[in-house]
């Protein structure tokens, strides 16, 4: 049997305080720490994943590229590497957007944004993603209008981040 990931639970400047299993870091709603991707194709369209069913946080929600949790010991970069890899199958360099505190608005999560550009191929991890999707970020803009509960809150937090700071 496969033992629990851990995680470094953090304070509010996230420094390590010590190491929990995930389960227990979730349960107790304690700050940790996340990675997100957004991949961009040569059309400037952004890759959003649809989350599997199985999914324990939001299924059947779309969220960023690529994103997870950090490991005990990683660091956002390799962790952000790493998740690339594993949910959608690209290795490409990546530029460090933005970090944002962790808070009950994005899951106790404190996050770095990260953001590449790949037009793949790309292979999908079918535990973790139904399907991946490229969209013209007016569309996205058009979807979060109409129904922002089709999004993961952590994405919401990011896109709408991404969409004042970084894009035209």
């Amino acid at each position: 049997m496969q033992s629990e990931e851990l995680f470094d639970v953090v304070d509010e400047q996230d420094q390590i305080l010590e190491q929990l299993p995930r389960s227990v870091v979730h349960a107790r709603k304690l700050l940790h720490r996340a990675a997100n991707v957004f991949v961009f194709n040569s059309q400037g369209k952004l890759l959003l994943q649809f989350r599997s069913a199985t999914k324990d946080e939001y299924p059947h929600c779309y969220t960023s590229s690529a994103s997870g949790h950090l490991s005990a010991g990683e660091d956002y970069l390799e962790s952000a590497q790493r998740e690339m890899q594993e949910e959608i199958g690209i290795e490409t360099p990546l530029e460090w957007l933005e970090k944002f505190p962790g808070t009950p608005d994005n899951a106790f999560e404190h996050t770095v944004l990260f953001r590449t550009f790949s037009d793949g191929p790309f292979t999908f991890d079918p535990v973790e993603i139904e399907r991946g999707e490229f969209f013209e970020l007016p569309h996205i803009d058009q979807m979060l209008i109409e129904d922002e509960s089709q999004f993961t809150p952590p994405f919401r937090q990011l896109y709408r981040w991404y969409r004042q700071n970084c894009s035209d």
